[in-house]
């Protein structure tokens, strides 16, 4: 299902979080948000699927997947649309697993409160979710509670409870952080697979570029709540535009080998009293700022088709 971000606008007490962020992701595909904390990758996965904490709120804009725009909805057409639109996998699933309920009863519960089931009829539909996502016994995992879980089966009852009703948008809010390279690679292609198997939409978050590269078609960068590069991920490795998405890429190792650079680069220290004024936000930080990068706010423009970027000098 297609997902279209458009102009969304979160504000948390006085201060705007994110600024007016359009993103159009194509049905089926993978679409990573990259850029440092604070950048307002989380904002708008929160925002995206109606979890924003209390101190903030949607100021203007919509997210549309398919026909349904998530911020328009209220109350009980919200509530339907939560796990069949729009489905949120955790970083930390230990977390965010219940630690006194079975992992089995926790998918299970899934189908009883909004399918109506049977406790008998949702616990054999968590066990066959629970072989889906390839652990190997499900039924002695669904057993068990989180903390006799490895991390890599706690993600996989996290995938499986997302999964429960086919949504049509997963938003994994750097779901592999805490897993080992091994188990990670696992996750990566276990989602891979069912992406592929339920046409879901993915939205992934990460502050990894090699699982960025792994994983992404297209890549939207932020910085400072705005959208700095949005393009696919050959175009970011291999061409990216914006001073910010160069100064990410090399600082880190080849993210498309893994391989160690030979020689890596630093950004300077960000300086909040700036970002929030007038102006590019990464001005202060940026090597190839301009007079007019210190007055005046770059729009976002097309600099290829496809290819969009919000800075004066990129060409």
């Amino acid at each position: 299902m297609r997902v279209r971000v458009d102009n969304l606008t979160v504000a948390c007490g006085e201060r705007t979080a994110l600024h007016a962020v359009s993103l159009d992701v194509p049905a089926g595909k993978v679409l990573a948000l990259v850029g440092e904390s604070g950048s307002g990758k989380s904002t708008l996965a929160h925002a995206a699927a109606r979890l924003l904490p209390p101190e903030a709120h949607i100021t203007s804009g919509s997210v549309h997947v398919g026909d349904v725009d998530m911020a328009a909805l209220r109350g009980a057409e919200l509530r339907r649309a939560r796990g069949r639109q729009v489905a949120y996998l955790p970083q930390d699933a230990l977390a965010a697993l219940n630690p006194v309920m079975r992992a089995g009863r926790q998918i299970a519960e899934v189908y009883q409160l909004t399918d109506g089931l049977s406790r008998k009829q949702a616990q054999a539909r968590a066990v066959e979710l629970l072989g889906r996502t390839g652990i190997r016994d499900p039924e002695a995992a669904a057993r068990r509670y989180p903390h006799e879980l490895s991390g890599g089966m706690r993600q996989r009852v996290m995938i499986a409870i997302a999964l429960a009703h086919r949504p049509r948008l997963i938003i994994a809010d750097e779901p592999t952080t805490a897993l080992d390279p091994a188990v990670q690679t696992e996750v990566l292609t276990l989602v891979a697979e069912l992406r592929r198997e339920f046409g879901t939409t993915v939205i992934w978050i990460t502050h990894d570029l090699s699982v960025t590269a792994k994983i992404a078609d297209t890549v939207a960068v932020l910085y400072g709540g705005r959208l700095a590069e949005h393009c696919t991920a050959t175009e970011l490795f291999g061409a990216a535009r914006h001073p910010y998405s160069r100064s990410l890429l090399a600082t880190y190792r080849d993210a498309r080998t893994g391989a160690p650079r030979t020689r890596y680069t630093t950004i300077p220290a960000p300086q909040a009293d700036r970002e929030t004024g007038p102006g590019c936000p990464f001005e202060p930080r940026c090597a190839h700022a301009a007079h007019r990068c210190r007055t005046q706010t770059p729009p976002v423009r097309a600099i290829t088709p496809g290819h969009l970027i919000a800075c004066w000098e990129a060409r």
